[in-house]
């Protein structure tokens, strides 16, 4: 099977040329972050969510829902490929809250395009969900800075312990440089993938075992975090509240993040 292009154009409201050109990448790409929220519902209520392509159009293209990085990045890899697109899947170790020293596994997904015509490649990442989370995919030359749709990045390439240098992505929040992913060049092949998304999904320290919940709007952020919402105006005024019930926790998810809950949900949050 391969991706229903319409649809998916439909659910991000993109209605670009769907040609492989840099601008494409980029407005979709964009669009993509904006259009589908990050969730791991599936994960809380005991689910190992389907990378299988079929089975993400339906949940992310077609039902009210998102999915974490496994699934939002293998979702843009099929649309890339089909669109024309060269993409290499990658997997890295999230840097985001690690302690120093702190080695944690490859449970993060990001993808590597080469756009036709064009030199070098772009890293794009549709499912890191964070505040400072790409908007739009960041050309892979070291040491740049790139001010993408408003938010800051930039790639650092460390010396290697072991046989390949280790690139870093950093994210500028609130005037300093802050580590979110590191990671490799070696490509990643699909069973590979699907081990580190059962590990994610499966593993009891595992922080996706609790609900985790992001949505970037053009006024702003949605966080929910267990039972914590958390709204981030444009402005950067945040507003925290605490959900009092598993009722309310589903309500919100409706009517912020335009997420239809499955059933088993309400007994596991």
């Amino acid at each position: 099977m391969t991706v229903d292009l319409e649809k998916y154009f439909a659910r991000i409201g993109w209605d670009g040329e769907p040609e492989p050109t840099l601008a494409t990448l980029r407005s979709l790409h964009h669009a993509h972050v904006l259009g589908i929220p990050f969730e791991n519902i599936d994960v809380v209520v005991g689910t190992v969510p389907s990378l299988d392509l079929a089975d993400l159009q339906a949940k992310l293209v077609e039902g009210s829902r998102g999915g974490y990085c496994f699934e939002h990045n293998t979702l843009l890899a099929a649309v890339l490929e089909k669109l024309g697109f060269e993409v290499t899947r990658l997997t890295g170790r999230v840097l985001v809250g690690a302690g120093p020293g702190e080695i944690r596994p490859r449970t993060h997904m990001v993808l590597a395009v080469r756009v036709p015509g064009e030199s070098g490649r772009h890293l794009a990442d549709v499912g890191f969900g964070g505040r400072g989370a790409l908007l739009e995919p960041l050309p892979m030359v070291p040491d740049r800075v790139r001010d993408g749709a408003g938010r800051q990045h930039r790639l650092l390439v460390e010396e290697p312990d072991g046989p390949a240098p280790v690139w870093v992505l950093q994210a500028r929040t609130d005037g300093a440089w802050d580590g979110q992913v590191a990671f490799t060049l070696d490509r990643v092949p699909t069973p590979d993938i699907g081990v580190a998304n059962w590990h994610v999904a499966t593993h009891p320290r595992s922080p996706f075992r609790r609900l985790y919940v992001q949505y970037t709007k053009p006024a702003g952020h949605l966080r929910l975090d267990g039972t914590t919402f958390t709204r981030t105006e444009a402005d950067g005024t945040v507003l925290v509240r605490e959900l009092e019930s598993p009722e309310e926790v589903a309500e919100l998810l409706e009517g912020e993040f335009g997420i239809v809950p499955p059933p088993g949900l309400r007994s596991s949050v």
